[in-house]
């Protein structure tokens, strides 16, 4: 190539490297502090909380977003002020949150919400981060409510467009765990799909386990599908996994732990970083392009 337009060519690489927005990073976790657990109280809390706070020291910018079912056993503003503040809260204000059925063992979440004030919008909230649009819905309403939930987010989604889009709420439409396939979230999941959405983040089965990326049926679909993520594993306790599902990846039901996510420009790298993991454990990681 003529030295003239090498020159030209790096110029505008360089050029749009500084129009990408940058990397951030987030840490995601649900189903986290057990309030009601004997001693050492909370301890699957604090761990999963250090491991966190070791990475927020070192970088500014990352937030975290917490999947639901925060507290137990009620979703109390006690148990908020609590065993929540003493342990996770120590980044409440670089959190972004989303409800789970134990906050609703408390009426209207109202422990969640006034904990919460304002970073938990109605509800339902999104967000720019870096170079993606980020999306907390309320998985835990009823027939009204949902409808009305869809029709902001298909309003959100006109909207906002974005190259790349993660959604997050509690229940997760496919888990290999004792919950198992829970349909109430097929569509959001449906209009996610037909936006282009990348990522959906849910708690509310106690393990981990990442998805191939899928359709609202449960079938795979590299080119236009949504990769799933359960990540019910932020402390409070474990529980088992049944048969894998089709499409299940990767699977852990033995780690506490938080998923770490690096969201580009063009894509998102992953690593489920586990509590206390031995030398044989290999935690699961990958990168993915966004469509």
């Amino acid at each position: 190539m003529h030295p003239s337009l090498m020159a030209a060519a790096a110029l505008l690489l360089a050029a749009a490297a500084q129009a990408a927005p940058p990397a951030v990073t987030v840490y995601a976790a649900g189903d986290i502090a057990h309030c009601g657990s004997a001693p050492p109280r909370y301890a699957g809390a604090a761990q999963t909380a250090t491991l966190i706070d070791a990475a927020l020291a070192q970088d500014r910018t990352a937030v975290v977003l917490a999947l639901g079912d925060l507290t137990y056993p009620r979703g109390r503003l006690a148990e908020f002020t609590g065993c929540y503040q003493d342990t996770w809260g120590r980044f409440k204000a670089r959190t972004y949150p989303t409800p789970g059925n134990h906050e609703y063992a408390t009426a209207g979440a109202a422990g969640y919400f006034t904990y919460f004030g304002a970073q938990a919008g109605p509800g339902h909230y999104a967000f720019t981060l870096g170079g993606w649009r980020l999306i907390s819905l309320d998985s835990n309403l009823g027939a009204a409510a949902s409808a009305s939930q869809l029709a902001w987010l298909r309003n959100e989604l006109a909207a906002n467009p974005a190259r790349c889009t993660l959604a997050y709420w509690h229940h997760p439409m496919y888990s290999s765990g004792l919950k198992g396939v829970d349909p109430r979230m097929r569509p959001a999941w449906q209009l996610l799909m037909a936006a282009g959405a990348e990522l959906v983040l849910t708690g509310h089965d106690h393990l981990y386990e990442r998805f191939a990326p899928q359709d609202g049926q449960g079938q795979r679909d590299d080119a236009g599908g949504i990769r799933q993520f359960v990540v019910g594993t932020g402390g409070a306790f474990l529980t088992p996994l049944l048969l894998p599902l089709r499409n299940s990846e990767a699977r852990d039901s033995n780690h506490l732990g938080v998923l770490k996510l690096v969201l580009r420009a063009d894509g998102y790298d992953w690593a489920f970083l586990p509590v206390g993991s031995d030398a044989l454990f290999a935690p699961d990681r990958g990168s993915a392009s966004c469509h």
